[in-house]
């Protein structure tokens, strides 16, 4: 097995693939598609996103200090695209895209309504760093779409076909490979046979 030694570059993969709407006052909505973004602390809730300087979002995100993150899905996939591609400075990109104007709870930005999860932030901090500004932001409030409650009141988020990006391509996330804790968690079948000896 060879490996080769590669100049320093952003190969941190997968990403989440979201649709981050904005709105400046008096102005139609717009939507930037962000990879570089993530969660970056519970208490209180902060997530961040990095935008690149001359994108039409920037100015209406670093004006208002507000956004929305949308998450994407399968369905959503092409949305997700075009919102990448195409620039809010040309065409309307809701109505393009044919998404519909969610109102938010907190912040006058609206979020995407076809999206399960809508994260509604306001900017605490724009950190500088080069091809990119890190917006870092506190989450005000989050709105998720009822199907994906269960029954027992669980929200099943990964039942929506989650859409992540990979080295210029999109996945929708598949198979489970585990889940939080597991590699420590006592086999149920032992766990069951300790119930029986009580």
């Amino acid at each position: 097995m060879g490996k080769q030694y590669w100049r320093p570059g952003n190969m941190l993969y997968p990403l989440p693939a979201v649709m981050v709407s904005c709105k400046r006052q008096g102005e139609k909505p717009n939507i930037i598609t962000v990879a570089w973004t993530g969660t970056v602390c519970s208490s209180p809730a902060m997530v961040s996103i990095s935008v690149r300087k001359e994108r039409y979002s920037y100015e209406i995100i670093k004006e208002t200090g507000e956004f929305v993150i949308n998450l994407a899905t399968k369905d959503l996939v092409r949305a997700l695209d075009y919102c990448g591609v195409r620039s809010g400075r040309d065409v309307d990109k809701y109505k393009e895209a044919g998404l519909t104007v969610l109102a938010s709870k907190e912040i006058a930005a609206p979020g995407i309504m076809e999206s399960p999860v809508n994260i509604e932030c306001r900017v605490t901090e724009v950190k500088p760093l080069g091809s990119h500004d890190l917006f870092l932001a506190e989450v005000l409030s989050v709105t998720i779409e009822d199907r994906y409650m269960n029954d027992d009141g669980k929200f099943e988020l990964n039942r929506s076909g989650l859409i992540t990006y990979s080295h210029g391509e999109y996945f929708e996330l598949g198979k489970k490979a585990g889940s939080f804790g597991y590699s420590v968690r006592k086999p149920e079948k032992n766990h069951k046979k300790k119930n029986k000896r009580k």
